[in-house]
């Protein structure tokens, strides 16, 4: 499952998706609102992010197909207009919410977190990677029933790694979920913090890969 980001500025979808990806969630891109309204009819995708002034099919008209194929999956727009007139058309056109830009990301966040849990879609709040559980609301992790205290950046490591049971994971894409895009590719710091996880919650629990990376599997 997937969040769908309909939107035509690079600024955007760049700052957009880094963020969300950081965040754990797949994130699919559409350019235009053909390439939206297409990929958003698709089961795949959980909740569509769309901007309003599009090329191709305008926002709004997205929007109203989306509806009448797919009426259960929840749609944030993001539009440049804050007039209450044009909240409340966005809404009645079958928005779940709307964001004025320019908006920070935590917002775009919480946001989306809260439109996953109102439909029911959201990932379930624990995570479980056989004995290994975290739970995403209170931040902690147990294995076999005991609690292991993880720093916060420590647990956005294991979550990223959770949220990709048995796939290779480079440093590169470790560097820009946990650490965020930019960080230096020639830090040592996902060593190190992989480090620190294999003592916490075992070794045999996150396999390196040699040349391409690490994984979490169930030891």
């Amino acid at each position: 499952m997937a969040i769908l980001l309909v939107e035509d500025e690079d600024g955007i979808i760049n700052f957009v998706r880094r963020g969300l990806e950081s965040a754990g969630y797949q994130v699919l891109v559409a350019n235009d609102g053909i390439d939206g309204l297409a990929m958003g009819l698709s089961t795949d995708v959980e909740l569509v992010v769309l901007d309003l002034g599009l090329p191709g099919i305008p926002g709004e008209e997205v929007l109203r197909r989306l509806r009448q194929r797919r009426p259960t999956v929840p749609v944030i727009v993001l539009t440049a207009k804050d007039a209450v007139a044009d909240r409340v058309a966005n809404l009645e056109a079958g928005a779940d919410d709307y964001l004025i830009k320019p908006f920070s990301f935590s917002e775009l966040l919480a946001r989306i977190r809260a439109r996953l849990r109102t439909a029911g879609q959201i990932r379930a709040d624990t995570i479980a990677v056989g004995d290994l559980i975290l739970d995403l609301a209170a931040r902690t992790v147990s294995i076999d029933g005991t609690v292991t205290e993880l720093s916060a950046r420590e647990f956005t490591l294991l979550e990223t790694f959770a949220r990709n049971p048995g796939h290779v994971l480079s440093q590169v894409q470790l560097l820009d979920r946990v650490w965020g895009y930019g960080f230096d590719g020639s830090s040592n710091v996902v060593e190190v913090y992989v480090g620190h996880l294999r003592r916490k919650i075992g070794a045999a629990r996150i396999q390196t890969v040699r040349g391409a990376g690490y994984r979490l599997v169930e030891p």
